[in-house]
């Protein structure tokens, strides 16, 4: 047994630094390592042949986990026209938008304006698929990787995933088959492919777009499972599950069935987190994240929501609208022959300071993150590496007793997300 390559893959998740993506598997193959339910209720790598699986290997999956290792846009990506916020990052535009189609604009989780990209590239030939989550067929609270080849099918994935969700776990399958893509995933995950594209020049070639939602991060199941039991919900019955859609935000509705039949059961957004997001409860690894922001991606689309949450009228009258912010030359042309073409209609031009009201929690956390990341090393753990970014400039202009204060509260919950995140290893 090569036990120290084992040892070093499962810190990762003993850690909390594991984030789900499933590239891990795709760079070990599922011989060695794989994405599996494990008894924190999390999808996680899983060590299934420790004697296989060698330093090297692991070496290649430190360097491309986007759990340890971030990274803003490419440099190659920008341009004399490229502005960088401190904040926000580079874009090219910013602009606040909704998708054409009227359905499409329903069915998404905010404005439905990254479904209607990922449908205009398909009509306009611009790739061949879309590699996208949607709602997991075996486990429904979860969200599967698909590949989307027709208008209709990327339709049907549309709204938010909050629950574990592996997009990467077979992306070598993916890049083997040769044809174009565009990528939708978190921004992690949109990190994670990135990474890749260092060592796998078909990401490059292949992946024509990457577009991701600004993200809040996902719901662990734990968390879920304490909603569904103030709702009386047995998870075992549940037989489908909808986080947000139809509608903006849209009701949360789950669809169970048990001995007495079929029902559903919606609920309204702020029920489910909050209205001040105080239902809203986090995994370790997102609570450091250096990039909700989607700072690696194309194009990123945001919630439009003052203060970063609906209110209760909100919740009952808003038809939707994404801050759509372009990054790249290629997002940036995106974005403007979709609008040209009516897949997307562009209501104005925005700005970061909007980006700061809707997402004022982001810009907690890109303000925290570096000395977070200070808190782990203090703790002896693994660490974030991240380029590109600016979280070290932000942090030095915040007040040296928050900084110490956020840096001692990591060190102190280290080991408490080592001890939440149960490991299966097999020999």
């Amino acid at each position: 047994m090569n036990a120290n390559a084992a040892e070093r893959m499962n810190a990762i998740s003993e850690q909390g630094l594991c984030i789900g993506c499933g590239l891990c598997q795709a760079v070990a193959g599922r011989d060695k390592i794989r994405i599996m339910k494990t008894a924190s209720g999390d999808e996680r790598p899983v060590v299934v042949d420790a004697e296989a699986l060698d330093d090297a290997t692991v070496d290649k999956i430190y360097a491309v986990c986007p759990g340890l290792h971030v990274e803003g846009l490419p440099q190659r990506q920008l341009t004399r026209a490229t502005v960088l916020d401190k904040v926000w990052g580079p874009h090219l535009r910013i602009a606040r938008a909704w998708a054409g189609d009227a359905r499409t604009r329903f069915e998404g989780s905010t404005a439905g304006v990254l479904t209607a990209l990922a449908q205009f590239i398909l009509d306009d030939n611009r790739a061949d698929c879309i590699l996208h989550v949607k709602a997991s067929t075996a486990e429904p609270t979860f969200g599967e990787r698909h590949l989307s080849f027709t208008v209709a099918d990327v339709l049907e994935g549309a709204g938010s995933r909050y629950g574990p969700a592996a997009p990467l776990a077979d992306v070598d399958a993916v890049l083997a088959r040769g044809q174009r893509f565009a990528f939708i995933g978190k921004p992690c995950d949109i990190a994670a492919l990135r990474n890749l594209a260092r060592f796998d020049a078909r990401v490059d070639k292949l992946v024509k777009y990457f577009l991701t939602p600004v993200c809040g991060g996902y719901m662990p199941p734990a968390a879920l499972d304490k909603f569904l039991a103030r709702k009386n919900i047995a998870r075992a019955d549940i037989t489908a599950m909808r986080y947000r859609g139809r509608g903006c935000p849209g009701p949360t509705r789950v669809e169970t069935m048990d001995a007495a039949g079929s029902d559903a059961h919606e609920f309204d957004y702020l029920d489910v987190w909050g209205e001040d997001a105080s239902g809203w409860q986090l995994p370790f690894r997102c609570k450091i994240c250096p990039d909700g922001i989607g700072e690696a991606a194309d194009i990123a689309a945001a919630d439009t929501w003052h203060g970063g949450s609906p209110t209760p009228e909100e919740v009952k009258t808003d038809p939707g609208v994404n801050a759509v912010i372009a990054r790249t030359a290629a997002g940036a042309e995106l974005l403007n022959a979709a609008a040209a073409a009516g897949a997307v209609v562009i209501e104005r031009e925005s700005a970061t300071h909007e980006l700061c009201a809707y997402q004022p929690h982001q810009v907690r956390k890109k303000y925290t993150a570096y000395d977070r990341h200070r808190g782990l090393e203090d703790a002896g753990r693994l660490t974030l590496q991240t380029k590109r970014l600016r979280i070290e400039e932000l942090a030095a202009e915040r007040p040296a007793d928050e900084r110490a204060q956020q840096r001692q509260g990591v060190r102190a919950r280290a080991v408490k997300a080592n001890e939440a995140t149960p490991v299966v290893l097999a020999c």
